[in-house]
């Protein structure tokens, strides 16, 4: 029988919550757009992703939703300054 990796995959992740993965998929967004160069893209992502981080149920982000709800209102706050400082 040939060998599947998936118990070792499942350990490591049955840490991991729906938060961790919003947050690392904002960070990793937010770097890729750093190429371009554009601050309306990072203050486009950034709102999406405040959106998403506000409306996500709190049963699916873990142990302290209130963390990622106030993550979510701030990047909210922040993105329309972000949108309407951009030059481009």
């Amino acid at each position: 029988m040939a060998f599947t990796p998936l118990p070792l995959v499942d350990d490591f992740l049955v840490n991991y919550h729906l938060g961790h993965a919003l947050l690392v998929l904002f960070a990793l967004s937010v770097v890729g757009t750093i190429p371009l160069d554009s601050r309306k893209v990072v203050a486009l992502n950034a709102s999406l992703f405040g959106v998403v981080f506000f409306v996500t149920p709190a049963t699916q982000l873990g142990n302290d939703p209130f963390t990622y709800r106030v993550l979510g209102v701030a990047l909210l706050v922040i993105a329309p300054v972000l949108f309407t400082t951009a030059r481009e």
